[in-house]
């Protein structure tokens, strides 16, 4: 089918009934109703058709069907929900580390032989310590360019050159990381690549981007949740429950926020299900 789809970008590219048939199968529903969504969202197809009004669309369908496909499709939308701040991203990102065995700290300040730095996370693991700094954005469309890791980069080089000069009790100050929420421009890559930064993004690298190793790892934001509401989240972020697992070992939150037991089973049906690895 031969249509031009606006992106939250504003650029307009070509709907692709793949692209919509592989989102949909991320979420964990059969492929019958993979094909019975993908059939429908296509019969309301129209030039100039918005991808949110297309996400809209098949979210709807997919929530009606199973709430927790619902919350593995919305992935992507639900980590910019962690926002505006950012802060919850950081330990979003610090929280995928540590259950990828790493011991993390968030917001540390490290001694640059020029000035200190605050560094969003500092991860160890064996004698490699890692900064990562972390690029929320809070808008959909927009990618980090290369005076990102330009900037970051230049960090970096500050604090190796102080750690290299104090021999910090056998720690090997390793590759610096960037993450963010959304894509790197081509440029930002290659800067990235040339340098040796180590860039975590949505997509990237290939099969082991945000995207992969949440759903391989069962490590959802608590935000995905299609029952919870948003003032319910906020609730959570606030106080530092980002993670779905961290709710389904912290169930007494949903009493503080005085959800009917009802409710509450039903939320924790919901976790439990998004919490099992893939």
């Amino acid at each position: 089918m031969e249509i031009d789809i606006i992106k939250s970008s504003g650029d307009r590219v070509k709907f692709s009934l793949e692209k919509l048939r592989n989102s949909l199968k991320h979420s964990g529903a059969s492929h019958n109703l993979v094909e019975q969504i993908v059939d429908k969202v296509q019969d309301e197809l129209y030039e100039g058709i918005s991808t949110n009004e297309i996400y809209n669309r098949a979210y709807a369908l997919l929530k009606k069907k199973k709430s927790v496909f619902a919350s593995k499709y919305k992935l992507k939308k639900a980590i910019y929900e962690l926002g505006p701040t950012g802060f919850p991203f950081e330990r979003f990102v610090g929280a995928v580390l540590e259950y990828s065995g790493y011991t993390t700290q968030i917001d540390v300040i490290m001694n640059g032989i020029c000035v200190n730095h605050e560094i969003d996370i500092v991860a160890k693991k064996n004698v490699q310590t890692t900064i990562i700094e972390c690029k929320f954005h809070g808008e959909e469309g927009r990618n980090c360019n290369v005076k990102v890791p330009l900037y970051i980069h230049s960090r970096y080089n500050d604090v190796k050159a102080n750690w290299d000069t104090k021999k910090s009790k056998g720690q090997i100050l390793d590759k610096g990381w960037v993450a963010t929420n959304t894509r790197f421009t081509t440029k930002a890559l290659q800067y990235g690549k040339c340098a040796g930064l180590y860039l975590l993004s949505w997509d990237y690298p290939k099969n082991e981007g945000l995207k992969d190793r949440i759903d391989r790892l069962g490590l959802y934001p608590i935000t995905v949740s299609t029952l919870l509401t948003k003032r319910e989240k906020q609730f959570l972020l606030s106080r530092d429950v980002v993670l779905c697992r961290q709710l389904w070992k912290d169930k007494f939150f949903l009493d503080h926020l005085g959800v009917s037991t009802t409710r509450k089973d039903k939320i924790l049906s919901e976790i439990e299900q998004l919490c099992q690895n893939q």
